[in-house]
């Protein structure tokens, strides 16, 4: 991890502990957030618009809230700036990822190699029921399900 960029959005508490971490790994810290947080600045996390965020970032870890101006942050658009080979880890709302430009985006191996999911958009019949015996019915769930560079937690980070 030394060395890595990692980029995060949205820095309240969760980002802010998340910041803490990263620091102790030798990480350059990015952050985009509507406040800047006084203590993210103390790790020298250097405040920045999404685009550069993404462009700059190794890692791209999601900690806003979920409004109508982030619904699908990261999407068809979005996804393409990001760094080549690098990794998104979504822990706060699922909606804040357009899964099928995600999909889109993990076949081609143009930007983003690497994602990591503890919300998804539709989890609510997905993560909170045993479906272990049945089909799963979400088509889009199921192809994320399939990549070897996924791993997709059932809401665990609360």
């Amino acid at each position: 991890m030394a060395g890595k960029t990692v980029g995060i959005v949205g820095t309240g508490k969760i980002g802010a502990a998340l910041a803490r971490i990263m620091k102790s790994f030798g990480c350059k810290l990015l952050g985009y957030d509507t406040r800047t947080d006084p203590a993210s600045m103390q790790l020298e996390m250097n405040y920045t618009d999404l685009p550069s965020l993404l462009v700059q970032s190794d890692i791209v870890s999601l900690h806003c809230r979920l409004t109508p101006a982030t619904t699908h942050l990261i999407n068809d658009r979005t996804v393409h700036l990001m760094k080549r080979g690098s990794m998104l880890i979504n822990t706060a709302r699922g909606a804040l990822i357009d899964a099928r430009a995600v999909i889109d985006a993990l076949k081609t191996r143009e930007h983003l190699w690497y994602l990591g999911l503890d919300v998804y958009e539709g989890e609510g019949p997905l993560f909170f029921t045993d479906l272990s015996s049945t089909i799963i019915p979400d088509d889009v769930f199921e192809r994320l399900t399939t990549f070897p560079n996924t791993v997709i937690t059932g809401h665990r980070a609360f």
